[in-house]
């Protein structure tokens, strides 16, 4: 950040006053600006022991396959933010289920939330995918997955079978996987 968005003027990295971390300043208007990580809110939506994949059609990973996930929006909760992303990519409705996986990404500042879903009727392509797929569990395309959190989230689910078993977390930093329960 190189200019204040308060006033416009050149900030500078610092620790403020009582804080612990380097922040931009603005030595103009006094204005410190945090920055925190982004959440990414995704499902894994079921239909007759299926799940949906939606194929990417945008970068990163363009042609690969993924679980409907996205960068949750202000004024919606992490559930509404799942079934927005499931909307957009699979126009599919979805009934969001139980929150089961939650992955930090720090190197990204990044963090992913996944929820179990059941899907509410048909699913077809949306502006963010070439294409949309209910995948038998033996027929899903491991290698094609796009993100390692996706591979985490399918893993658990899976493992789970879809009950509520709690939250399983991951942590990626540095291409290297710290999972934990």
């Amino acid at each position: 950040m190189k200019y204040c968005a308060t006033c416009g003027t050149p900030t500078s990295r610092e620790i403020p006053d009582g804080d612990t971390r380097e922040r931009y300043v603005c030595k103009s208007c006094n204005t410190i600006h945090y920055q925190n990580p982004l959440v990414v809110v995704g499902c894994v939506p079921e239909f007759d022991g299926k799940i949906l994949l939606c194929k990417r059609a945008i970068e990163p990973r363009y042609g690969f396959w993924t679980v409907p996930a996205g960068f949750m929006e202000l004024g919606e909760s992490i559930a509404e933010g799942a079934m927005r992303e499931t909307k957009e990519e699979a126009c599919a409705d979805v009934e969001i289920g139980h929150l089961f996986a939650a992955v930090d990404v720090p190197d990204a500042g990044q963090l992913h939330l996944f929820f179990t879903a059941k899907l509410l009727g048909n699913h077809a392509a949306g502006d963010e995918s070439l294409e949309t797929v209910l995948y038998a569990i033996d027929d899903i395309p491991w290698p094609e997955i796009a993100f390692k959190s996706g591979i985490f989230a399918l893993e658990k689910y899976l493992e789970d079978a879809g009950r509520n078993n709690g939250v399983h977390t991951q942590t990626l930093r540095n291409n290297r996987i710290k999972t934990s329960n």
